[in-house]
């Protein structure tokens, strides 16, 4: 802990930390600022379905990692990489000041782009980060300097999505929101300054933009193996779901719950939450070991947990005006068997999800190992995409939510089927 506390506070790595939290606290005060807003607010104004607005929304910005991680990884490898993050805060700057014209003028187009152009954002800092750990970290620090690298992202994301959530819908939330995630870029941009510049990897590299023969040529590398690519489909699945039901929220809460925004940020923090306490019993339970018996079981779990969420929801008595959060959490059972839903479907999908990375970790070749995971990335990218088009196309043939979970519930167990060769392959495997 000692030396996680000298090396978190060090000009080599502090200010990394701080660039990284506040783009992922950006994105999501963004990202669920926009999804409230239109589905509580703009929908009743311009006659628009929030259900397939919010997953519009969302897979614009899923798109960019899909088409632009193979470019982004060979940007990353090509130029300094600190210059590089500085040119990246500047644009999410101009991004987030247009992104008050959006919101005051209540132009939805404008804001999707933008939803898009922070995905683009988002996809070419990616490597970058990852790839800025090795060589501003000694060998023997790397492990704890992506586990805050990947605690203080988990922070982000959960204060980013409360703080969007709660601020758009009170009074002046506009322009407090607008005026924050500008802040909150400036701030990004003023530490990327600080990032000791990198040394070039590959400056002879010539870029290529085959996007798809690109990211073909990296999915290939990660089929070589078996397992790796057994595992990169699981944690790929797991996107999809999570992407289903983040993406859907807002609209489940108003629909169905009939909570206000206060409830939908409970079940957000609840997801995230959850998946914290899954990865820390995961953790826990295999004390070190990488065992793929976890996910078979985990996955079976994650069915029973989103069918204890429809049972409740499905006998929930919805109320005809919206509820605040203690209305809500007085309501009855049927409440508290959602809440159990969520939390269990959570927990489990971070016991599901901590095992698959530390197989793609341990069964990759080393040399390949950093071409596996932007593979990895665009595999979860397209499953994200497919998760959006899945909901659209259900949408338009009539399905409720609850259908649409359930239907993802029965889906996850053809997926164990699948997962569960994981088991054979990495039945038992030592540290």
């Amino acid at each position: 802990m000692k030396n996680q506390s000298n090396f978190l506070k060090s000009k080599r790595f502090l200010p990394l930390f701080i660039t990284q939290f506040f783009g992922a606290f950006n994105d999501n005060v963004f990202k669920n600022a926009f999804l409230i807003w239109v589905t509580y607010d703009i929908v009743n104004n311009v006659k628009l379905d929030p259900q397939i607005m919010v997953t519009i929304a969302s897979g614009l910005f899923i798109l960019p990692f899909f088409l632009l991680s193979a470019l982004a990884g060979q940007v990353a490898d090509k130029y300094e990489k600190s210059r590089l993050t500085q040119i990246i805060k500047i644009a999410e700057i101009l991004i987030m000041i247009f992104s008050f014209v959006g919101f005051y003028f209540e132009n939805i187009y404008l804001l999707l782009t933008l939803m898009f152009l922070m995905g683009v954002h988002s996809t070419f800092f990616g490597p970058i980060k990852y790839s800025l750990l090795p060589e501003t970290l000694e060998s023997h620090e790397l492990v704890s300097g992506n586990a805050l690298i990947e605690g203080g992202t988990f922070l982000a994301i959960l204060l980013g999505t409360i703080f969007g959530g709660l601020v758009i819908r009170a009074q002046n939330g506009i322009e407090i929101i607008s005026s924050c995630v500008v802040l909150f870029a400036v701030i990004g941009y003023l530490s990327s300054r600080f990032i000791p510049k990198s040394l070039v990897s590959d400056s002879g590299l010539k870029i290529s933009f085959n996007i798809f023969g690109q990211t073909w040529e990296i999915i290939n590398y990660a089929k070589k193996e078996e397992t790796v690519w057994l595992a990169i489909i699981g944690i790929s699945w797991f996107w999809f779901i999570a992407m289903t039901f983040l993406s859907q929220l807002p609209v489940y809460t108003k629909n169905i719950v009939g909570g206000d925004e206060f409830v939908v940020t409970l079940f957000l923090s609840i997801l995230s939450i959850g998946i914290g306490i899954g990865s820390a019993i995961c953790n826990k339970i295999l004390k070190g070991k990488i065992d793929g018996r976890l996910v078979a079981l985990a996955s079976i779990s994650i069915t029973i947990a989103i069918s204890i969420l429809c049972y409740g929801s499905y006998f929930y008595h919805t109320p005809d005006h919206l509820i605040s959060l203690k209305e809500f959490l007085t309501s009855g059972l049927n409440a508290w068997l959602i809440i159990c839903g969520l939390l269990m479907m959570a927990v489990f999908s971070g016991m599901y999800i901590v095992p698959l990375y530390a197989i793609i970790q341990y069964r990759s070749d080393a040399k390949y190992l950093s071409r596996i995971i932007a593979a990895n990335n665009v595999l979860n990218a397209l499953f994200m995409i497919f998760s959006s088009i899945f909901m659209v196309v259900l949408l338009k043939v009539g399905f409720s939510l609850l259908q649409i979970f359930m239907t993802i519930a029965l889906l996850n167990i053809l997926i164990f089927f699948i997962i569960r060769n994981i088991v054979r392959n990495d039945n038992f495997i030592p540290e």
